[in-house]
């Protein structure tokens, strides 16, 4: 997933700029090394960032290409997400071979994600069912399903269709997309975005031709609210923005994006789907980090003193 978005953007740019020598590094990250156990034991989201960003800070690489939902509020100083891509469907994926839905998955059928976030959701609808750890690239995780290991997993759509996989899991119907009000995605899901250092003026005006404004703006509001929730991979923290006439390139979106209506959903869970808080917020895209700031703070105080600390404590696996 992560080369054929790497890849993407290398043909993006070659594409606005001709005759630019734009070349890939590929560098493997302790995210996509230690598969076998969960990013919350191990490190947390900041895994999948970590060696790029170093090499991003010793000039050994000019940008570096992330899914904005692995990257975590923080960057290291003198970088920074500079450009996006048009955003992709953020919503999720159920895979199951014999279910269209939640309701249709067997009494205690067991479910495989890595996600606290999906885990919290499909056990808010499902307490029934049984969660369990399940990490891999996307073919990994559909070959585990095949063999049986699982009756069902979850998989982002923007995922399946950078590799082609959406159509055909679909079709076959082995794959429904489920709904907002099923399973809200992961702030950023569905985002890919492009850093570089701060001071990199010249880099930055080669991504100022490929960068998405609707897809900032709904991503800086979603990534406030984590930031005020302190969001971590032992915090089932669910989040999306979207403006209420769309987002496309094709005049959906009033031409200031700043001035078109942004509606923005926060959840917050218990990892074990017993407690669920949500809120939602409405205003101007240019106040969309002030929108998921004040949607955080509010569900800070909703959730009460230890909340996150319960969430924090609970087991890695179940």
């Amino acid at each position: 997933m992560a080369l054929a978005q790497a890849e993407a953007v290398r043909d993006l740019v070659s594409d606005a700029h001709p005759g630019l020598d734009v070349s890939l590094e590929v560098i493997r990250t302790s995210g996509d090394r230690f598969v076998d156990r969960n990013l919350a034991e191990i490190g947390g989201k900041g895994l999948f960032t970590k060696e790029i960003e170093a090499a991003l800070s010793a000039g050994t690489i000019d940008i570096a290409v992330h899914s904005m939902k692995d990257v975590p509020t923080w960057l290291p100083k003198g970088l920074g997400i500079f450009c996006m891509l048009k955003r992709e469907d953020p919503r999720d994926v159920l895979i199951a071979p014999e279910a269209a839905g939640f309701g249709d998955l067997a009494p205690g059928a067991v479910v495989g994600t890595a996600s606290l976030r999906r885990k919290a959701q499909i056990l808010r609808h499902r307490p029934d069912l049984k969660v369990v750890p399940f990490r891999g690239n996307v073919q990994t995780r559909l070959e585990k399903l095949e063999r049986g290991e699982v009756d069902a997993t979850l998989l982002a759509l923007a995922g399946l269709k950078r590799l082609g996989l959406a159509r055909d899991l679909i079709s076959r119907g082995l794959g429904t997309i489920l709904e907002l009000d099923d399973m809200l995605p992961a702030p950023s899901q569905g985002a890919v975005g492009i850093e570089c250092r701060a001071d990199d003026n010249g880099v930055r005006q080669l991504l100022a031709a490929l960068n998405h404004e609707a897809t900032m703006v709904r991503v800086a509001a979603e990534r406030a609210a984590l930031e005020a929730l302190e969001g971590s991979c032992r915090t089932p923290i669910a989040a999306l923005a979207e403006f209420a006439n769309g987002d496309s390139d094709n005049g959906d979106v009033d031409a200031d994006v700043g001035a078109a209506t942004l509606n923005l959903r926060v959840l917050v869970a218990k990892p074990d789907g017993s407690a669920v808080f949500e809120t939602t917020r409405q205003g101007p895209g240019r106040d969309a980090a002030a929108l998921g700031r004040d949607a955080g703070e509010e569900l800070v105080g909703a959730v009460g003193p230890g909340f996150f600390d319960e969430a924090a404590a609970a087991p890695a696996e179940s």
